[in-house]
């Protein structure tokens, strides 16, 4: 009896054991999902990986990895920042049921850059200390945070984008008047880097702004003809501050013919970039050798004979283009301390080929790129900072400018003229409507051979207006061909932003109409009374000669005009 007695509570025992067993078992699964760290030892024991940072918010280690970064040059496109959402970010530890997603800093691209000309060495990976050329004083401290040189973007959305009433194309598109509300709100927006260390030139720059945002009024200099510009008044002050005050620094450094060889590049469609580097390496006035009382920095490369000696042909590749100009790029940052000092919102460069937008918008997009494809919407194209150039048709280097014109207003007899390849996708469109549709709408593709192009040349000059079609990009030649000939520009190109636009009042010369308008395009130019074409005619000759190249450079020529724009952006962008 005492036997059976004691083999009834042993099994009673076994099965008490069971039982909490299998209760503990089935506890521990629970937390298993519910610990933090998916690991119950983990989430029992290790409380340092459960300590929260100052505001009480993230975990202590937020999971930073931070990979080696080769090289010592810090400068604006050294990094690329991998963004992560902070939604994927637990708000408290309580919250987090998984491991923290990291945020990483990617290092700079692997791949090998092209074969630099002897005489230009890429930077060293831990470049020596360098002294300033000109003080002999060590340079300053580069070390900063990448974060300090990025530029935030600024929005250039077409304002109208929200409207779910239009469709997508035309909420696309960004018309002359939105582009001045966009310049408007991105000089509002300071967006230049703050210098790391002052100079003199910084207070130059601030005492100019402040003079032209308060210029008199002044509509009466018989010289300007305040309906061509934005603001006579101060485009008047802007620029005799520039012809007292500025001073641009050239490097030295660079192979010809890429760099320092403007006659490479003097005739032809993307004459304008050697027609600029030949005039401001030649000007006493604006160029200095003292990097101290320098306000801008010149890049003196020709985008045009960078294609011309580094393209691939059938590669359809500009990536070496690219790597080319880094590698140029990682000289004068390692040899000098100047475009660290302002991320290099001091520097600028000219560049007319249609490439130049894309080859210099990963290394070069902090510094003021003149720029002859000027797409608002395309190629990181930011109004206040880049300057739209140009694009000038030279035939004759040692006359650039020669007797241009037409026949007066009252003389034009053709309503509407177009000659040219079939270039791009819309030139075909303006042909399908108007190639021998209607006598007054002289529409054609490439003309026939003649001596001086002289069949081409007496339709500009006796036409009203002149039709600007885009081609396999935003701008044309015949913009600026049509204000030589004394033709109305009619400026068919999307997203355009047309040269110097920062000062001259393009509507009150020139005609906008949008690709989608081609068949309406007789309407639209017939709706323009001849009162309102007659003064338009007449602004295109007033116009005329901040278009021209010179032998030797003229007071508001075309080089003193995109120096200008250059050095207004670069005054209304300053930080201190």
């Amino acid at each position: 009896m005492t036997m059976g007695h004691q083999l009834l509570n042993l099994m009673e025992t076994k099965r008490l054991v069971w039982l909490a067993a299998v209760v503990f078992a089935t506890f521990m699964m629970l937390q298993y999902f519910e610990f933090p760290y998916g690991d119950v030892i983990s989430s029992l024991f290790s409380a340092s990986k459960t300590q929260t940072g100052a505001n009480g918010s993230y975990p202590y280690e937020a999971s930073l990895q931070i990979p080696p970064i080769s090289g010592d040059i810090t400068h604006i496109y050294a990094l690329n920042m991998t963004k992560h959402s902070d939604s994927n970010l637990p708000k408290n530890i309580s919250d987090a049921s998984s491991p923290i997603p990291a945020i990483i800093i990617s290092p700079p691209r692997s791949a090998p850059p092209p074969t630099f000309p002897k005489t230009i060495n890429p930077a060293p990976s831990n470049p020596p200390i360098v002294l300033d050329v000109n003080t002999s004083k060590p340079a300053k401290d580069t070390s900063k945070s990448v974060k300090d040189f990025q530029e935030p973007e600024v929005s250039q959305k077409d304002p109208d984008q929200s409207d779910n009433k239009l469709s997508a194309n035309e909420r696309d598109i960004v018309t002359i008047s939105e582009m001045h509300d966009m310049l408007a709100r991105n000089r509002a927006s300071s967006r230049s880097m703050k210098p790391r260390w002052s100079s003199a030139v910084d207070q130059e720059l601030l005492d100019a702004k402040l003079q032209i945002e308060n210029a008199p009024v002044n509509e009466n200099d018989p010289k300007l003809y305040p309906s061509l510009y934005v603001n006579v008044s101060r485009f008047k002050r802007s620029y005799e501050l520039m012809e007292k005050t500025l001073k641009v620094y050239i490097y030295k450094e660079g192979e010809r013919p890429i760099f320092h060889q403007p006659q490479a590049v003097l005739k032809g469609i993307y004459a304008s970039e050697g027609w600029f580097m030949k005039h401001m390496k030649g000007s006493q006035q604006f160029v200095t050798k003292n990097t101290n009382e320098a306000h801008l920095f010149y890049l003196p490369f020709s985008s045009r004979m960078l294609q011309v000696k580094l393209y691939v042909p059938d590669s359809h590749s500009n990536k070496n283009l690219e790597e080319y100009l880094k590698s140029y790029l990682d000289l004068i940052v390692g040899k000098y301390n100047f475009w660290n000092r302002t991320g290099g919102s001091d520097h600028f460069f000219v560049g007319c080929h249609d490439w130049a937008p894309s080859i210099t918008r990963t290394y070069m997009d902090t510094c003021i790129r003149a720029l002859c494809n000027s797409d608002v919407k395309r190629e990181g194209f930011k109004l206040g900072k880049d300057v739209a150039l140009p694009e000038t048709l030279i035939s004759s280097p040692k006359n650039p400018s020669r007797q241009f014109g037409g026949e007066p207003a009252s003389q034009r007899s053709t309503l509407a003229f177009f000659a040219g390849r079939m270039h791009g996708d819309l030139r075909p469109v303006l042909l399908q409507h108007w190639l021998n549709k209607d006598p007054d709408m002289k529409i054609f593709g490439k003309l026939p051979k003649s001596k001086h192009n002289n069949v081409y040349i007496q339709y500009m000059k006796s036409s009203k207006y002149c039709i600007c079609a885009k081609g396999y990009e935003v701008n044309s030649p015949r913009v600026v061909e049509a204000i030589y000939y004394e033709c109305v520009p009619v400026i068919i190109s999307d997203n355009f932003v047309p040269p110097l636009f920062e000062v001259l009042n393009w509507e009150s010369f020139a005609v906008f109409v949008k690709e989608k308008d081609i068949p309406d395009l007789k309407n639209i130019l017939l709706s323009i009374s001849n009162t309102k074409y007659s003064a338009m005619q007449q602004r295109v000759q007033q116009v005329r000669r901040h278009f021209l190249w010179h032998v030797k450079p003229e007071k508001y020529d075309i080089f003193h005009m995109i120096l200008h724009s250059i050095w207004y952006n670069r005054v209304f962008r300053v930080n201190l």
